[in-house]
């Protein structure tokens, strides 16, 4: 999970965009705010478990749960 940076594009197991790295903190990937979605989400910080990494393909993340499921498992700060 070192392999885990900045800017990298986070993507469901179908190769959806779910968000972008912001920095990994602990056990989670912080999700840039722009990517944080509209409404009561927007201009919040959303954060992925790094359990939920299945592997790290060039510049991206990928997740071993689709872009669907992984949004809902999200959490917020």
């Amino acid at each position: 999970m070192q392999n885990i940076a900045e800017h990298m594009e986070v993507i469901g197991a179908d190769g959806v965009h779910i968000g972008t790295v912001d920095k990994v903190e602990g056990n989670r990937i912080k999700l840039t705010k722009k990517d944080s979605g509209e409404g009561s989400h927007k201009g919040h910080h959303h954060f992925i478990d790094k359990g939920l990494v299945a592997g790290v393909e060039g510049n991206k993340v990928r997740l071993s749960a689709k872009a669907d499921v992984a949004v809902t498992l999200e959490e917020e700060k």
